[in-house]
């Protein structure tokens, strides 16, 4: 009897080898779906209805806000829903989560009617401990930290509820006048009236869809200047940011110029964008027309969604990039140092951002490369948008992007099967939440469980996290330029926890240093126009930096 193998078994035996073989030249995953070993358990709830009121289709954001300044990152999720709770997590600093949420004074916003949308962390009082602001299709909400995991509602003191019937979505909190007191920016969408809905899309069974933004007025977003006393001052009009044309849905703040202050950027839907130049003396200036930042390479308005600023190319300028509408490239500008800016988005690989409709993103090093990369996170705002165009989907993938030098590679196939997973993507946040030094993110969406995405941190490479402490600026230092010298690489970063789409982000700053072991120089220009130089500073930590006298 022959003890050979059988022709097919060696056939079997070497398909197996060879699967084995490709496997281990695959790359490893770049993120890992970690929301329920976390203990993230929070679904959104959009309040869906047959009607279709528009709100129902935008979702809500989520944030990252250390809450009882422990060092480690909490979670807070915004629900859609009237009625529906909001959801606050504490970080137990192991890898996973409780839900705080009961007797936080957090869960709702008093308004059992008002729909949710956004979220912005900052803190306002300059008490040190992080506040909340939770904006509405209806009035929004000032929540003050008053630590041990409690929160006040200060709206009506604060002056920051806005109109009973206003759309607010991306907010954010900056120091616009350098005064040492954070702002306010609200962005406000459409004129949209509960009553006055009207039927868009085909009328017959199932086609009814929601309606485009073009058959709506704008609005006026508001700025409240902090009076320093707990109070703010609704400076729009004056401050010359109140354009009753914007239809907001994204803003971002970054000194695109370097002179010193904080300007705005706002991603608008279907109109123009705003690019607000600081004037220094309290007012802006749109200057999106002469930046070139208004509309895409072809001269049209894009469905902005989510918008961030980042210098990607490393000549110490910032950029700006928006996600947008499906069959619209997201659209990343390039800053030409001299108060222009450059569509650059076809040169550089951003492609396949075509099909998917964009909403939060961020560019941060997800790799500790020393250059910023992109994540955005895609999914559509008709629910039926199959039956009009087959090639569209609902659910969609995100979109992950490595930074090679200055130009963008799609590695989303190859980050893990976390970022093949589909969901109807809204909010989009990123933070350490395990403080191991490799960027995690935090995804709200909609109508369905939340994602949780811890990075791997597969490169293996150095980086810094910053932590400010503002005396005379902000209490967190946001607003703060800081540069990191390592050899033969200068980095210029700004501490910013404002971009993507109606979330905030860590207020830290992290920075990839590749491999770089220690950073020769690293340089802080505060806000109140303090410069302090710090050397030989050592990677691989997180480093409280307490702003110094003048």
């Amino acid at each position: 009897m022959s003890h050979r193998r059988p022709a097919t078994a060696l056939a079997s035996a070497g398909a197996v080898l060879l699967v084995l073989a490709a496997r281990a030249q695959e790359p490893p995953a770049l993120f890992d779906d970690v929301t329920a070993r976390a203990g993230i358990t929070f679904v959104h709830h959009s309040g869906a209805t047959p009607d279709k009121y528009m709100m129902e289709t935008f979702g809500s954001g989520v944030a990252w806000i250390d809450v009882d300044n422990d060092g480690y990152q909490d979670l807070y999720f915004v629900n859609g829903a009237p009625g529906a709770s909001n959801v606050l997590y504490r970080n137990n600093r192991n890898g996973t989560f409780a839900n705080i949420t009961g007797g936080s004074g957090t869960a709702s916003d008093g308004n059992r009617t008002a729909h949710k949308t956004g979220v912005a962390v900052g803190d306002y009082d300059n008490d040190g401990r992080l506040d909340l602001y939770v904006t509405a299709f209806g009035p929004n909400t000032l929540y003050r930290n008053l630590g041990n995991g409690k929160f006040e509602d200060v709206t009506a003191a604060a002056g920051v509820g806005g109109g009973a019937n206003e759309w607010s979505t991306s907010s954010g909190f900056f120091d616009y006048d350098r005064d040492g007191d954070l702002d306010l920016y609200v962005a406000t969408y459409v004129d949209f009236r509960m009553d006055e809905n009207p039927w868009c899309g085909d009328r017959k069974p199932g086609y009814r869809m929601y309606c485009n933004p073009t058959i709506f007025d704008g609005t006026v977003s508001r700025l409240y200047r902090n009076n320093g006393n707990g109070t703010f001052a609704d400076v729009s009009k004056a401050a010359g940011v109140a354009n009753p044309a914007g239809k907001g849905l994204g803003v971002v703040f970054c000194d695109y110029d370097r002179d010193g202050d904080q300007d705005i950027y706002v991603a608008n839907d279907l109109v123009r964008n705003f690019l607000y130049r600081n004037n220094g003396d309290g007012t802006f200036q749109d200057v999106a027309y002469a930046a070139a930042v208004g509309f895409d390479i072809n001269g049209k308005p894009q469905a902005g969604m989510g918008v961030d600023c980042g210098d990607v190319d490393g000549d110490g300028f910032p950029e700006l990039f928006v996600t947008n509408f499906s069959e619209e490239l997201n659209t990343l500008y390039k800053n030409h140092a001299d108060g222009t800016f450059e569509d650059v988005t076809r040169q550089i690989g951003l492609g396949s951002g075509f099909l998917p409709l964009g909403f939060g993103t961020k560019m941060f090093d997800y790799d500790n490369d020393g250059d910023l990369d992109i994540h955005v996170t895609n999914g559509h705002v008709i629910d039926n948008v199959k039956l009009y165009t087959p090639s569209l989907s609902y659910e969609q993938k995100d979109l992950l992007y490595e930074n090679v030098g200055g130009a963008f590679k799609d590695v989303s196939a190859q980050a893990g099967a976390a970022l093949q997973n589909t969901r109807v993507g809204r909010g989009l946040a990123v933070a350490d939440f395990d403080n191991d030094g490799f960027l995690d993110v935090a995804i709200s969406s909609l109508g369905r469980r939340a994602v949780l995405l811890r990075n791997r941190g597969v490169s293996r490479k150095n980086w810094i996290e910053i932590r400010a402490e503002g005396t005379t600026s902000n209490r967190f230092g946001l607003g703060a330029t800081v540069r990191v010298q390592t050899p033969g690489r200068l980095q210029v970063r700004e501490i910013n926890n404002t971009a993507s789409y109606q979330s905030a982000n860590d207020t830290r700053l992290h920075v990839g240093l590749g491999d770089a072991k220690t950073i020769p120089q690293l340089e802080i220009l505060w806000p109140s126009g303090v410069r302090q130089v710090l050397t030989d500073v050592a990677a691989n930590q997180i480093l409280t930096v307490k702003e110094t006298a003048r």
